[in-house]
This record gives structure tokens, C-alpha cells and sequence, in this order.
């Protein structure tokens, strides 16, 4: 998978600024922008990188704080925490410190956006895109630590911009937002920021194209090598070692090739083949309907594990789903069992993590990740060649035959309807 929280290497060549008194290019050249790697910046890291070097900010003075840890906590968030039951929205307060207090890169703004909704393959297909309240408020939440007794961000001779915006809206409406949270803190002209906001979606577009063509990749090596597959149903900020506890490295470090079902790949003839029957018949409308399984399609990040339940469903490679949460996430336990029983129908392992939180019981961790290994061991010829009996259309071109069944029981899978629909 492509690295993150680097600038893509496709890159347009950064808009140039109009000067302002000074101000402009030249002014913001020399400023250094941190922003705390938190939320769902995990899944728009690449639109602020764009948008901010068409400002004229040098990629290499765009500071991302590190990923979560307990020493992180421990020695620039101690004493600043604010009330919140949400783990990965306490945790900001570590990453705010980093960037406040860290003498290897001193920043002169720390930007944290406040993000209502988001970009999504699912947009026209669902009923919203929203964040998570907790996720898009945290910033709110978080800064009070950092205000309590004083103002450390002015102490510091930091300005904290924090930003509302609509990230699943028209570019014109995103532009009106940052233009008016900004315009102070970058000296910005309307026209500037509007050009911003365009190679921000961009720099997105393209690392989001790649993330997927290079799980296509795996998805197709895996289909002609008769090999099983592992999708991770989770929310973007789950790629955090600190908050997912790099569960699906351990299992990679196995040998299994692992999925994110935010980069699942979603060309055309990919979509045809898992899901053209089902379109054909009226039971979806398009392959990124959810409602046969969740008709109150709001959140963006929710929209996307169900339906990345639906496509581990049908992908017969996907022999094994591991889904994550955060411990008592709200927004996360009406999803448990529709996900569950959409994944289990079709004769996939399903393996649930629902407590992730501060701590890393790693030895807990060792012995679930033992017991997965082992199922997929054994099972994932069987459910490879049972998948693959039930899609009648063929695989997209150039990908092959399907792979021959290895393993025979008498007890055919239970049909996905028969649970779900």
C-alpha cells in the first residue's frame, strides 16, 4: 500500500500565490504548518497536503504529528486531557502537544479541521457522507486542555486554525469555508483559495486512484493464484498503530495479503462481476447500494464498512474479514450485527476486535491472531471455490478462469438473502 502523509509523487506543480504585501508566496513559503494526525485526516491527509503547497507551503514544511502511542500521551498530552469517552478523540491531545512542544520541528500553525462530511465513492448512493459528531467536534474538545489556565498555542507563538468544512460538498462550497476560516491565518485571496481547493481534490482523487489500482493488483494476483485475501472493515483512523494495534500487520507478517476497504477497487468491470446479477434482478440499484442491509445510510465511514461487508460477501478471494472498533464507539454498535451476518452468509470467516482501546494486550492479541491463522489455513480452499461457484459472470479480462475447488463438503453455504435480505 502506497505510504501515507506523503505528498504524491503525481503531483501538479503548486499553484503560485499572488503576493499581498508581502504576504504571499514568499511569506508562506517560509511557514510551517503542523497537523495532527488524527480522525478522519487518516483518509483526507492527501487533500491538505495539496491544498496547502498550492498555497506556496513547502511539502517538507507540512509537519504531520507521529502515530499514536502511550509515550506520545505521556509526554506531550499529560495534564491536558479533556472528558470524552472516545479513545481516538482523547488521543489528540498527544498529538497537539507534539506539534506545541516538539523542538525538532517547530511549527508556526497548527491546523485542525473541524470535518462535517466527507469525499466518498458512495456520495449519490447513500444519504450523506457525515463524520462522526465526537470525530468532527474533537478539535473543539481537544484545545480546551491547551486553554485552560493560559493559552499555550499563543505562548508558543502558534496560531490554531481549526476549520469547518464540508469535504463532501461542492469545491465552490468547501472554497467558501477555508476562504473564510483562513484568510486571516494565510493571507489568502478568494481566487487563491478556490485554485487551492481544486488541487487539494486532486492530490486526493490521484492517491486514492492509486491506493486502489495497487489493490487491484493484490485482489487479481490472488484470484490467479488461487490464494486467500484478508479485508479489514474499519473506520480510516484504525490504520493508526496506536489505535488499531497493528492488528492486520501481524496477520500480513503471516503471509496474507491484507485489503483496506477504503481502497478496495472500484472500476467498472470489477463491480459488473461481483454485483451485475443482483443490479440486473432490482435487488441493488448500483453496486454501492446498501440499503438491503442499512437504510439509514448518514455516516460516510459507517456507509463504507457495510458496504465493504457486502463486497467481502461476494469477492471469493476474501476468505476472512477482521473487523475493528474502538471501545464503546456509538456510532459503531448498530453496525456489529448487519455486518456480521452479511459477511457470515456467504461463508466468510468474520473475526471481531470491538474494544480496541489505549491499551495493547498483546498477548491476548498473539493468540486471536494464532486462532485466525488457523481457520484461514483451514478453510480458505473451500470457501474460495464456493464463492467463485456462485458469481455467473466472468472475472474481469485477463484475470483468467476461475479457480478449481480443492475441497468438497456436503452442506452448501447458505445463500447471502437468506440472512440478510
Amino acid at each position: 500500500m502506497l505510504k501515507f502523509f506523503k505528498r504524491d509523487s503525481g503531483s501538479t506543480p503548486p499553484v503560485s500565490p499572488s503576493p499581498r504585501s508581502g504576504e504571499g508566496a514568499g511569506g508562506r513559503g517560509n511557514l510551517r504548518v503542523g497537523i495532527p494526525r488524527v480522525l478522519n485526516v487518516w483518509n483526507t491527509h492527501q487533500f491538505w497536503i495539496g491544498f496547502l503547497t498550492a498555497l506556496g507551503i513547502k511539502p517538507e514544511n507540512i509537519v504531520f504529528s507521529s502515530e499514536t502511542s502511550e509515550e506520545q500521551g505521556r509526554e506531550f498530552g499529560k495534564g491536558r486531557g479533556t472528558v470524552d469517552c472516545c479513545y481516538p478523540v482523547k488521543c489528540m491531545s498527544g498529538h497537539y502537544g507534539e506539534l506545541v512542544f516538539s523542538k525538532r520541528k517547530k511549527v508556526n500553525i497548527v491546523l485542525s479541521p473541524m470535518i462535517h462530511d466527507l469525499p466518498s465513492f458512495m456520495q449519490g448512493h447513500v444519504q450523506g457522507t457525515l463524520s462522526c459528531p465526537r470525530v468532527m467536534a474533537g478539535p473543539e474538545t481537544i484545545k480546551s486542555g491547551f486553554l485552560k489556565e493560559r493559552d499555550i498555542f499563543k505562548e508558543n507563538n502558534i496560531v490554531y486554525a481549526t476549520p469547518f468544512v464540508s469535504l463532501g460538498e461542492h469545491p465552490k462550497v468547501v472554497t467558501t469555508q477555508l476562504f473564510g476560516a483562513l484568510k486571516d491565518t494565510f493571507n489568502l485571496t478568494h481566487a487563491e483559495t478556490e485554485k487551492a481547493v481544486d488541487s487539494g481534490f486532486k492530490t486526493l482523487r490521484r492517491f486514492n486512484e492509486r491506493a486502489r489500482a495497487e489493490s487491484r493488483a493484490i485482489l487479481e494476483r490472488a484470484w490467479r493464484e488461487n490464494k486467500p485475501v484478508v479485508m479489514v472493515l474499519a473506520r480510516p483512523y484504525h490504520m493508526d498503530s496506536g489505535i488499531g494495534h497493528e492488528i492486520e500487520v501481524e496477520l500480513q507478517s503471516q503471509g496474507y495479503a491484507i485489503l483496506w476497504l477504503q481502497y478496495f477497487p472500484i472500476d467498472e468491470d470489477i463491480m459488473d462481476w461481483l454485483f451485475g446479477d443482483e443490479i440486473a434482478s432490482g435487488y441493488l440499484k448500483s453496486p454501492f447500494d446498501i440499503s438491503n442491509i442499512w437504510t439509514s445510510s448518514y455516516s460516510s465511514n459507517t456507509n463504507e464498512i457495510l458496504w465493504g461487508a457486502n463486497v467481502a460477501a461476494h469477492v471469493p478471494n476474501i476468505t476472512c474479514v477482521i473487523r475493528l472498533s474502538s471501545y464503546e464507539c456509538g456510532m459503531d454498535q448498530p453496525t456489529y450485527t448487519p455486518t456480521q451476518k452479511t459477511v457470515e452468509a456467504s461463508g466468510t470467516l468474520f473475526f471481531k476486535f470491538g474494544d480496541l482501546d489505549s491499551t495493547k494486550p498483546a498477548g491476548g492479541i498473539k493468540i486471536r491472531i494464532e486462532t485466525i491463522v488457523h481457520y484461514l489455513r483451514k478453510y480458505s480452499d473451500e470457501i474460495i471455490a464456493k464463492k467463485a461457484a456462485r458469481l455467473t459472470r466472468p472475472a474481469p479480462q485477463g484475470w483468467g478462469e476461475r479457480p478449481l475447488a480443492t475441497h468438497q463438503t456436503e452442506n452448501p453455504v447458505p445463500s447471502r438473502s437468506a440472512v440478510t435480505g
